[in-house]
């Protein structure tokens, strides 16, 4: 995708290291909003207790000077001690959780459950007419899991967004 200086539309996975305290949330999606950049996928939660810290993955798009903004701009937050852009900083490994929910029966049911088998996931909860798969792996794999049980009686979804960590010997 490009816009009009012809500058590349990029997804980003960005780790920000935050102190975990009230509104600190609030002011990473606030930064995000009154900019007006799109927020695709976030997580958070505590990291380090000992030290009072959390981790927010961020996913985010925008051409690379944006995407410098951003980062910027999270460095500039008070409570924030380390602002890592994975994507950039080279291999990483990003993983979703979901829980997905199918109603069916007969035939449908049956592909459900071998489609569930082919993409690992588990069945958490089943009855004569439902069942709540949990899966994990990468968004595409979601997304390709998710498409096939639409068809076959999707009912419901959740989903936890991106987390995503340095692979190697690097940390935050």
């Amino acid at each position: 995708m490009n816009n009009a200086r012809n500058e590349t539309i990029e997804q980003h996975t960005i780790a920000v290291l935050v102190d975990n305290e009230a509104g600190v949330l609030a002011r990473v999606i606030g930064l995000f909003s009154s900019r007006g950049y799109n927020i695709e996928s976030l997580t958070v939660a505590s990291v380090d207790p000992t030290n009072n810290l959390s981790r927010i993955t961020v996913v985010t798009s925008g051409t690379p000077m944006v995407i410098e903004q951003i980062k910027a701009q999270l460095y500039r937050l008070v409570p924030v001690h380390k602002v890592s852009d994975l994507t950039t900083e080279g291999p990483f490994i990003s993983r979703e959780l979901a829980l997905v929910k199918v109603v069916g029966a007969g035939e449908k049911r049956v592909e459900a459950l071998r489609i569930a088998d082919i993409f690992r996931a588990r069945a958490l909860d089943s009855t004569r007419d439902s069942f709540v798969f949990e899966i994990s792996g990468s968004t595409e794999k979601l997304d390709a899991f998710i498409g096939l049980m639409r068809d076959l009686g999707m009912v419901d979804l959740s989903r936890t967004g991106s987390v995503a960590i340095q692979r190697g010997a690097g940390s935050m």
